[in-house]
């Protein structure tokens, strides 16, 4: 049996990828896997995007490492909306060597696990968000690449900021929930599926959510005191009250 950690949306906090980094160590996942957004909203951006880099085996992009692309060329065509001025923080924060590599990263990716065919992907840009709460007809939409319209039995995507496990006629809709900036309960959460790898055999599989506390308080403090950055008060208490305020 192999265990893989999927996580996703790290968001610039740092206090809870570093409690979610100790339970890492703890469960010790034969693979990690990030799913997307590791800078956007939060404060310690750098910290974040070079953890996922040092401890991913495999790291896919999301809307906001693709959005603070898009600022950084808008800023090189001398445009100037309103949304490059708001997230020109985040470029500045991590400079142009940290957005080439998020900008290299694949939108989706697969893995065989246990007889089940998983696409996995962040959600947007390439693929709408997809909520827990979704009927399952349109769950089943996250079954086919968008790059290449191959239909696939289960997906792991990210993007909600709320982890679910939906069991459909035909597959698994999957989401890791977020590690720095959870929706409802406000702790760091990850996914973590046990089963045996690039195996076509149907075999017994398992998943489940894993929600790991942090200091809450700190995480927030470090966003207010952060000058500059977008939004601070906003993020502070979704990290402290996991309802989502802007």
């Amino acid at each position: 049996m192999t265990k893989i950690l999927f996580l996703a949306d790290l968001h610039g906090n740092y206090v809870a990828t570093l409690a979610m980094e100790q339970e890492i160590k703890r469960i010790a996942p034969d693979q990690v896997w990030f799913l997307g957004d590791a800078v956007g909203k939060g404060p310690s951006n750098i910290e974040t995007c070079d953890w996922v880099k040092k401890n991913c085996d495999r790291a896919l992009k999301g809307n906001w490492d693709e959005w603070i692309w898009d600022c950084y060329e808008s800023i090189q065509k001398q445009q100037h909306d309103p949304f490059t001025e708001e997230n020109r923080f985040y470029l500045n924060q991590i400079g142009l060597e940290r957005l080439n590599w998020l900008h290299s990263l694949p939108l989706e990716e697969e893995i065989l696990i246990s007889g089940l065919h998983f696409r996995i992907f962040h959600g947007r840009p390439v693929d709408r968000l997809y909520q827990g709460y979704d009927s399952d007809d349109d769950l089943r939409l996250g079954f086919t690449m968008q790059s290449t319209k191959k239909k696939y039995d289960s997906y792991i995507c990210a993007d909600s900021h709320r982890p679910y496990i939906r069991s459909l006629h035909d597959g698994y809709a999957i989401n890791t929930g977020s590690v720095g900036n959870n929706i409802g309960v406000p702790r760091a959460h990850a996914l973590v599926v046990e089963g045996v790898l690039d195996s076509e055999e149907i075999s017994p599989i398992s998943f489940s959510i894993l929600s790991v506390p942090y200091d809450n308080r700190k995480a927030a403090d470090v966003a207010l005191s952060t000058e500059g950055l977008p939004l601070a008060e906003s993020f502070a208490n979704e990290v402290l009250t996991g309802i989502y305020s802007r």
